[in-house]
This record gives C-alpha cells, structure tokens and sequence, in this order.
C-alpha cells in the first residue's frame, strides 16, 4: 500500500509577496514563451482535452500570461467571446502581439478581479494556480464572476508527483515567489469550501518530469 503524500509545509516567509511574483515575470516575460514553450503547450493540450467552450460562451482566462490558452481557444471556438486578466503588464503586451482582435485582454489579480458579478460561463487558469497568494479567496472571487451553473477549469502542478514535491521545495527554498504546489484532494478541498462542486480532477504526466492535475467544476 502507498503511503499517501504529505501535504506542503507552509510557506515560510513573513508574508507571500505579489509584487514578487509580478516582479519575476516582467523579467521573464519577453523569453517566456522561447524557455518554457513545450511545457506551456503540452499543459494547454492537456487542458483542452478536458473541457470545451461553446460558441458564444463567456470565457475568462485567469493569469493569461502570454495568451497561449486563448490563441488555441480562438481556433477551437471562434465566436466564442474572450477574456484574458494577468497580474503582469509584461506577459499581457506579450499576449496582444499574439492575440490581435481575438481577446480582451485586461491587467488586474485574481483576488481582486475587475469584472462585474456572474458575468462569466466559464473561468479557466493554466500553470498559475500554484502562484495564488490566498487561493482560498481568489477561488470565492471567481465564483463571484462565474455565472449560477458555470464552470471553473483549473490546470496546475501536481503536488502527487515526487518529481513535483522535489521542484516545489527548491523553488520555495531559492526563490523569492511564493510557490506552493497541491495535491489532488487539497485542490478539492479548496474548490469545495470556495462554493464550487468538483465533478472531474484528473492526474497526468505531461513528461518524465511534470505531474499535473486538471481540477472541472461548477
């Protein structure tokens, strides 16, 4: 029998620090996608597998980055009506040279978002979750802006994965983002205290090295 994992220690810091995270990826923004482009691309495959979006949905893309979630939605769907937000200004003019036309693309924090209430079919995040300061409040701030009925895809890290615990301890360790990945069932656990019902979490390897879950809700 397989001992079940631990969950990751808190983060030890006097206070996770946003202005860190946006910090970071300002840097990182104009060879982000040239540094992390197989990654990005196999977890937005991985993603689309599982959830489709209708033509004429409201969709909200949560930490956007550099719109590659959005430019595949464009393709698969596109009447559908758009919406990117990112904390980053960098990765956001990075996403309009992508996007063209083809989403509105809006600088602003999931905690925080700046969308009027139910106004969203469905609300999607790829590879930031991890990043959330307060996932507890930014998962209550979606549903704030997902319609009654709507639907929330969240794509991340996979605490699961020993290749995964490895990497989130070093990260924690030499860098100054607040880090922290989660397992299969605390992703649950916070979706459900957030107001949401899990109906589908997968667990996957996109490589040797990268274990993910894929978490759909309503």
């Amino acid at each position: 029998m397989t001992a079940e994992p631990r969950s990751p220690p808190p983060l030890r810091r006097r206070a996770p620090d946003a202005a860190a995270i946006r910090s970071e990826y300002a840097r990182l923004a104009r060879r982000y996608d040239r540094r992390w482009e197989a990654y990005t691309r196999a977890t937005v495959r991985a993603t689309l597998r599982r959830f489709t979006v209708a033509e004429g949905e409201r969709l909200l893309d949560v930490g956007c980055g550099t719109g590659v979630l959005l430019e595949a939605l464009a393709r698969a769907a596109p009447r559908a009506l758009l919406t990117g937000v990112d904390a980053s200004r960098e990765m956001l003019a990075v996403a309009r040279a992508r996007l063209g036309a083809a989403a509105r693309l809006l600088h602003g924090d999931v905690a925080s978002l700046p969308f009027a209430a139910a106004c969203f079919d469905v609300a999607v995040s790829t590879n930031a979750f991890h990043l959330w300061v307060d996932p507890a409040a930014s998962l209550r701030e979606l549903r704030r802006v997902v319609k009654p009925g709507g639907r929330l895809i969240v794509t991340d890290w996979c605490h699961d994965y020993l290749a995964c615990r490895v990497c989130d301890a070093a990260l924690r360790l030499f860098r100054r983002t607040p880090h922290r990945s989660y397992a299969a069932r605390e992703c649950a656990a916070l979706l459900g205290a957030a107001g949401f019902r899990v109906e589908r979490l997968d667990t996957y390897k996109i490589n040797w090295l990268w274990g993910m879950m894929t978490a759909a809700a309503r």
